[in-house]
């Protein structure tokens, strides 16, 4: 089958952004988004839903349009999500963003009354249902279908630096896992999620797609959950690795380092190189050292198997991409991932709040609830 691939400025943002309700008093989550988007779900003037559902009904999603600059993609975000604080306010609910709700039991929560989600869960069952997660979504617009994939295959080599840096799920159903993200963990789990493959060409992509349907698999390319994808409907490519990130300064951080990459990825094939790639067996196991290990992960950097910190190849990394981020207007947002080198993760910094308060799950939410509220601690 054909694919089209829909026209899309070069390097254009949008963002997706999963937030979990909580009650205020008891921590525990709060399937309330059903009301919040009664008040707050119509769209607006283009269209465009800003707030959304999820698979479930304790979770609230919100969006971006389309931007040409990180700051401008994440005041857009920040417009709607005081929104969301106003109308959950008067009734109990506090917001916040992980890739795990610290405590909270996936038995005890309800899905979002939609086709989707039900055909989703009688599908994977017990999997399925274990799906109390949460992420960011980060689309890059392309200009060219041509470079989708190569410009995919090298984003693979950094999928360790989203991880790490982003990640915040320590914890599962108020258990220390030993990993800093259970969520990738959890999510590849399901059938059509984890790491896509590495397709030499468009034609390779639809042919796979084209399988996918023939066997039943899917009814439609969006059902693809890869950690990195080709999204044709909007021109971009949409990177799902990152946890839920629990600061705005974080999601600004993150935004312009996949913004940055994507750019200078595309200008290597302007000037006819061949993006770097590595075997997929390395690339599996960045994943997982990057989920088990977080911060203290030594990656591998490339096709020859040299390893390094991911501090340390995050520092040298922020400095190569510097002039990129100039040229996007995103040069402070991307010298902010240096604040995450500095006060750690958020799994870290979860860790560091349980362990000052004689293990609390508890007093990990209120610690998210009021990061996201007001930003790092001083």
């Amino acid at each position: 089958m054909s694919i089209e691939f829909a026209s899309s400025k070069r390097s254009t943002l949008g963002l997706e952004w999963e937030l979990a309700l909580v009650d205020h008093v008891t921590g525990d989550l709060s399937p309330t988004a059903p009301q919040l988007l009664e008040q707050l779900g119509d769209a607006d003037e283009n269209g465009q839903c800003k707030i959304t559902g999820e698979l479930l009904t304790n979770t609230v999603e919100i969006v971006s349009g389309v931007h040409g600059t990180v700051a401008a993609a994440v005041a857009d975000l920040e417009e709607s999500i005081a929104k969301v604080r106003d109308a959950a306010e008067p009734l109990g609910v506090d917001l916040m963003c992980s890739g795990t709700h610290p405590f909270a039991q996936w038995t005890q929560q309800q899905i979002t009354e939609k086709e989707r989600y039900a055909t989703l869960i009688d599908r994977t069952q017990w999997w399925g249902r274990q799906m109390l997660i949460w992420g960011v979504h980060m689309h890059v617009g392309i200009e060219d279908r041509d470079k989708v994939l190569p410009i995919l295959n090298g984003l693979l080599t950094y999928y360790p630096h989203f991880q790490a840096l982003s990640a915040s799920s320590p914890f599962w159903t108020g258990e220390r896992t030993g990993y800093a993200s259970s969520r990738a963990m959890l999510f590849q789990q399901l059938p059509t999620a984890g790491l896509p493959p590495q397709f030499g060409a468009w034609g390779n992509y639809e042919s796979m797609i084209d399988d996918m349907l023939h066997i039943g698999v899917i009814d439609h390319w969006d059902e693809i959950r890869w950690d990195i994808r080709p999204s044709p409907k909007w021109g971009t490519i949409e990177i799902r690795a990152c946890d839920g990130l629990s600061t705005v300064h974080e999601l600004k951080a993150m935004a312009a380092l996949v913004q940055c990459l994507v750019e200078e990825l595309s200008t290597q094939l302007d000037d006819g190189h061949d993006v770097p790639m590595m075997q997929p067996w390395y690339v599996r196991e960045n994943k997982w050292r990057a989920a088990r290990y977080g911060m203290d992960t030594i990656l591998i950097q490339n096709a020859a198997g040299d390893e390094r910190l991911v501090a340390d190849d995050t520092r040298e990394l922020i400095a190569r991409l510097e002039p990129v981020a100039e040229r996007l207007g995103c040069l402070e947002e991307l010298q902010g991932l240096h604040a995450i080198l500095e006060r750690g993760a958020s799994y870290q910094r979860q860790l560091a709040v349980a362990e000052a308060h004689g293990g609390s799950t508890k007093a990990v939410v209120a610690h998210l609830v009021s990061e996201l509220r007001d930003g790092f601690a001083h």
